[in-house]
């Protein structure tokens, strides 16, 4: 009998510890994220989080494919899929599959990478002259599907729509700029940075702005580049992706962490077109400056953030803040040192290549924001500044390289960054013998307006007929610039729109477009803010 009861004994034992590990096994598994206190509603346990004021991330689960986005380029094709958070039991792999011979048929499959939740396919020997519609999977019945566009090569006019800073304070729908853009039917969209104002949430931010805009990019190649809020920071002087000691920044490089930063940059730049410089940066950090042929027309996108020189500890601080310049009389001179930075040698070694080939019509480079100070006010109406170090206008010397690189490539630069709409022909040695420049409006404009307010109110030399305040000026930092169109925000909409460039292959002519937020463009009798159109002779 005791024997008995020691085996009984033993048995109930070995049950207990198998139950036990079997339960130990079944306890949720997830990567744990590489970082603390970021990205915490896409993270770890995320489904414990309580509910998002951003997006609700418990979506249904036919439905966590949220959108996909991409680019074709030099017979390859580049697209991204964007899920939202999958749960511990879910798969890890995205299908890619291609309507061909009247059948849809997989050729792809990748794993999501759980740090952002994105999954990248590439696919080469890609035809460019055929429109192929494309389908994402996820599981048996989650999907997404688009069409990859032919190339235009034989159109005579290249359209390209062009966004920028889609602040948290509007976190409503984007249907009109949908419809509007839906309605002018781009060959490419651009979206020019700051997509994300939720710093420590990328995200949950960028499933939002997917959401707001999938199905602008649904259908046609899109370019999207993070800028500073994207990345977690007020401003970014980037410093070749070291690390910055300062929450601001303004001392150079990344405050969040390395990984963050990483994860942000595939989100929105890994379905671009292979990058010109592949080895690694500090940190670990990458670049993505490239380039991407649409019809005849060659967009160089750059990255104007990333390489540039902080000022603190470096220029001798001219007023509260580091990169603020709040005296008019202080001498331009004294912070323009030969060795600051804005593009650094890859991209000028970069863009002399790209301007050197000619296998194109036109040229356009794309970028976060202008290579001037092109506002006057700043965050209201009452608040002048004289130069902010934030904007491309410092160091001088390294704008004029870009600008000389630029207009030796043929090519018009295109950027947004503002929250100020402007059209300005750059100034190097002399007045207008730089390129022309189209900063494009924000997408919401309640958050730090500018306003281009001469201290004056009087027009520049050589003023156009359009705006009181056009013509010749010197910005703050003794740039030359001529102002020939502004939205400051008191204006329709709130100075909040788009841009829409029309590259004309055969006129060589480029015509930039800036309409308000609140038109509507199926209907007749709408008007662009006051000052465009604004058609060059290139």
């Amino acid at each position: 009998m005791f024997k008995y009861f020691s085996i009984t004994c033993c048995c109930l034992l070995l049950t207990i510890l198998i139950t036990n590990s079997c339960q130990q096994d079944q306890k949720p598994k997830y990567v744990k994220a590489p970082f603390s206190k970021l990205d915490t509603l896409a993270t770890n346990d995320w489904w414990n989080r309580k509910t998002s004021r951003i997006i609700d991330m418990k979506v249904p689960r036919d439905q966590v494919i949220a959108f996909g986005i991409y680019t074709t380029s030099n017979n390859t094709l580049k697209i991204s899929a964007q899920l939202f958070p999958l749960y511990p039991e879910e798969s890890r792999t995205v299908k890619l599959a291609l309507y061909q011979d009247q059948a849809w048929k997989v050729v792809q499959t990748q794993e999501v990478n759980e740090i952002g939740w994105s999954a990248l396919f590439r696919v080469e020997n890609w035809d460019m002259n055929k429109a192929v519609k494309y389908k994402l999977m996820h599981g048996e019945i989650a999907t997404f599907e688009g069409l990859i566009r032919r190339d235009p090569k034989n159109k005579n006019e290249i359209t390209l729509a062009a966004l920028s800073c889609n602040s948290n304070k509007d976190r409503g729908d984007r249907d009109q700029y949908v419809k509007n853009i839906s309605a002018l039917d781009p060959d490419l969209i651009f979206f020019a940075g700051d997509q994300s104002y939720d710093h420590k949430e990328h995200t949950a931010a960028w499933l939002k702005f997917g959401m707001q805009f999938r199905e602008l990019f649904r259908n046609r190649p899109c370019i999207t580049i993070p800028d500073d809020h994207d990345i977690g920071q007020g401003n970014l002087w980037g410093e070749s992706g070291k690390k910055s000691l300062r929450k601001d920044g303004n001392d150079g490089g990344y405050f969040f962490h390395p990984e963050y930063v990483k994860m942000v940059e595939r989100a929105q730049t890994a379905h671009l077109p292979d990058p010109y410089h592949k080895a690694p940066l500090e940190q670990g950090l990458t670049a993505y400056f490239t380039n991407l042929k649409i019809g005849a027309v060659d967009f160089a996108i750059i990255e104007d953030r990333k390489f540039k020189s902080g000022p603190n500890g470096k220029i001798s601080q001219q007023g509260p803040r580091a990169d603020h310049i709040n005296d008019p009389n202080y001498d331009p001179d004294s912070i323009n040192l030969p060795e600051l930075v804005l593009l650094g040698d890859l991209q000028h070694e970069f863009l002399a290549k790209w301007g050197e080939n000619k296998a194109t019509k036109m040229k356009a480079v794309l970028s976060a924001t202008g290579f001037c100070g092109g506002a006057h006010l700043h965050g209201r109406n009452s608040s002048r500044l004289h130069a902010d170090l934030d904007s491309n206008g410092w160091p001088q010397h390294g704008r004029n390289t870009a600008l000389r690189l630029i207009k030796n490539a043929g090519a018009v630069h295109i950027a947004g960054d503002q929250h100020l709409a402007t059209v300005i022909h750059h100034g190097i040695d002399k007045f207008d013998d730089g390129p022309w420049a189209f900063v494009v409006p924000a997408i919401i404009n309640n958050y730090y307006s500018r306003w281009w307010w001469p201290e004056d109110e009087k027009p520049g030399e050589n003023p156009n007929d359009k705006l009181p305040w056009t013509g010749r000026y010197l910005d703050g930092f003794k740039n030359k610039i001529n102002m020939q169109a502004y939205a400051n925000p008191d204006s329709r909409s709130s100075g909040a729109g788009f841009g829409f460039i029309r590259f004309n292959t055969v006129a060589n002519e480029v015509t930039f477009e800036c309409w308000p937020r609140n038109v509507d463009l199926t209907k007749q009798g709408n008007q662009q803010f006051q000052g465009w159109p604004v058609k060059i002779k290139l």
